[in-house]
């Protein structure tokens, strides 16, 4: 026993031990099980050996509730930092694997004042390649193009993507040009192609939205089931770059919080590679980092 457990003597204390593959590791202690916790507030020694029979003791609602809300933190949910490290431990595929955030949010997105959106630049980016094509016109082509666009045009490619290529993973559009690209909602829009002045992909700015883009920025939006569902980069980060990440996409969601959305707005936060488990975050450690 130590400072933090010495109160608790004699009691049974679950630990997990968690050990990396850098020989780093994780001591974690416990809150006793719920029912070493019901003989000690029934202040009895053991339980009854017929429990339909025999009644040995009694609990109160209010000790009940207090038992509940002590184990309701052991309920397999870490701080952000030791979570990211656990999911990191869990990366073993051949591939560099890659992490994601999965955050179910307290709004309802049928309601258009509560439905979230927005983009994020992740600060060591997302670890791949990313190819951008633009939608413009004379100088913003050239500036497209200058600034690392992979692909920049007008009608010519309009026509290309009817004809089904579709070789390209994030769209910029100049604002002259919407009326264009317009025709290709059908094809775009359900691929989250479709160029958003909400998330910045509609701008003539074109070269510094390029740049950020090319660098990892990520767009993002709740789903029907109040879910954000987005990559935060490679297993390969590392836990601290990683970690960076995570946090950056988390600051932007907290910051778009709808102003008709009320109770909690981070209901769960689960991480996790493309082939390990997921990892629950505790959404309270969140709120504390984010005062």
């Amino acid at each position: 026993y130590n400072a933090m457990t010495g109160k608790q003597e004699g009691m049974i204390i679950p630990v997990v031990i968690t050990v990396y593959a850098d020989r780093s590791f994780t001591f974690v202690t416990k809150t006793p099980p719920v029912s070493v916790l019901l003989k000690q507030a029934a202040k009895i020694a053991k339980g009854a050996s017929d429990p339909k029979r025999e009644t040995v003791g009694k609990v109160t609602g209010k000790q009940v509730k207090d038992i509940a809300e002590l184990k309701f933190k052991d309920l397999n949910r870490y701080p952000l930092k030791e979570a990211v490290e656990i999911v990191v431990g869990t990366a073993g595929a051949k591939f560099d694997e890659t992490m994601d955030a999965s955050i179910r949010l307290g709004v309802d997105p049928k309601h258009a004042d509560q439905m979230v959106r927005g983009s994020v630049a992740l600060p060591h980016g997302l670890g791949k390649a990313v190819r951008v094509l633009v939608f413009a016109k004379g100088e913003k082509e050239k500036e497209a193009t200058d600034a690392g666009a992979d692909f920049a045009g007008s009608d010519d490619l309009v026509e290309k993507i009817k004809g089904g290529w579709l070789d390209f993973d994030r769209v910029v559009a100049t604002p002259d040009m919407m009326g264009t690209v317009g025709k290709l909602g059908k094809v775009l829009g359900p691929r989250g192609l479709m160029p958003n002045p909400k998330v910045g992909t509609v701008t003539f700015d074109v070269g510094k939205v390029v740049k950020e883009l090319k660098a990892g920025k990520v767009e993002f939006r709740v789903e029907k089931a109040g879910i954000v569902h987005t990559p935060v980069g490679k297993a390969s980060f590392g836990a601290e770059k990683l970690l960076d990440n995570v946090t950056a996409l988390l600051e932007t969601i907290i910051k778009l919080k709808p102003a008709s959305s009320k109770g909690t707005y981070l209901k769960s936060i689960s991480l996790s590679t493309t082939m390990g488990p997921g990892v629950k975050v505790d959404p309270l450690d969140i709120r504390n980092m984010m005062k």
